[in-house]
């Protein structure tokens, strides 16, 4: 039986810090210090419990079958310790996360389990909103930190990864060929619809907007409501519709990628933001699940 009192917080937090980012590079950038001691710390927390915790090869860093064991009594650990900690002071840090609407949150319960575990003393605030007023208020100071789909004029930004979209509808929605495109839409400023009409356009189909609601939440009620189409991430398309390309011969559309950007710069605020990028990467969901979801909703038509 380990006596957990011997343990060295900080061995303890890197151990925890390379099992969630996979690296020993990015652990040491998180944490603000080398790899050396990074490695340092890990080998002396594995002598004191007596396992191997960490395996790594020149390709891969991953948990050792009793790594993966320890990994949660470390998280309980290490916020223990935190939770000491922040007791004596009444300060408590705030962080305040903006998360667009079109990218969908599936993945927030996550970051914020995430965040919590790696500073319990870590206020967070979060705000679901349109990309445009998400960058006016980030701009403006207002948050921390937004993840969005990279805007046409803006560069900057830490890469999450790439998104895929579509145009989904109900499955027993009608569109008599020849007629506009029934559009749904949350804002004529939304860069995601600009870019569908763009395509419609450009494919000389005419279109319509048929619903234009407040925030992409009520698109997405009218929607699965059988009112109209719209463009969606085919990772957070609203349940009960299908990706309708095909169906109405609609424009393929282009990729976007997943972006978070924030200004932070002191250590507990990079290492924050390093465990949140980590945490999106590892928990979101496969773009493909709306295509088999609409190969399956499809066939049961044809067979019904």
């Amino acid at each position: 039986m380990i006596d957990v009192t011997t343990l060295d917080v900080d061995a303890v937090k890197a151990f925890v810090t390379i099992a969630d980012l996979q690296s020993f590079t990015r652990a040491a950038d998180a944490l603000g210090t080398t790899q050396g001691a990074i490695s340092v710390k890990l080998k002396r927390l594995e002598e004191r419990v007596g396992h191997r915790l960490v395996e790594r090869t020149p390709r891969l860093v991953r948990l050792s079958a009793q790594g993966a064991v320890f990994l949660d009594s470390a998280r309980a650990f290490l916020a223990a310790h935190d939770r000491a900690v922040a007791e004596l002071s009444s300060a408590r840090r705030r962080f305040s996360l903006g998360i667009a609407t079109h990218v969908g949150a599936p993945e927030l319960p996550t970051l914020l389990a995430r965040l919590n575990a790696h500073d319990p003393a870590l206020t967070i605030e979060v705000r679901l909103d349109d990309a445009r007023d998400l960058l006016d208020a980030f701009d403006r100071g207002i948050i921390d930190a937004v993840i969005i789909f990279r805007e046409d004029d803006r560069r900057d930004g830490e890469i999450l990864g790439p998104d895929h979209f579509g145009w989904f509808a109900t499955p027993d929605f009608v569109h008599s060929e020849g007629e506009p495109i029934r559009l749904a839409a949350s804002s004529p400023s939304c860069g995601i619809l600009n870019t569908a009409t763009r395509a419609l356009d450009t494919a000389g189909l005419p279109w319509t907007e048929t619903f234009l609601g407040c925030g992409a939440f009520a698109v997405a009620e009218a929607v699965s409501a059988g009112l109209a189409i719209s463009v969606f991430s085919r990772r957070v398309a609203p349940s009960g519709t299908i990706e309708v390309s095909e169906r109405f011969g609609l424009p393929a559309l282009p990729p976007s990628e997943i972006v978070l950007l924030s200004t932070l710069s002191d250590p507990r605020s990079r290492a924050a933001l390093k465990i949140l990028a980590s945490a999106f990467r590892e928990h979101r969901a496969p773009a493909g699940n709306a295509r088999h979801r609409t190969r399956e909703v499809m066939n049961g038509i044809s067979r019904a």
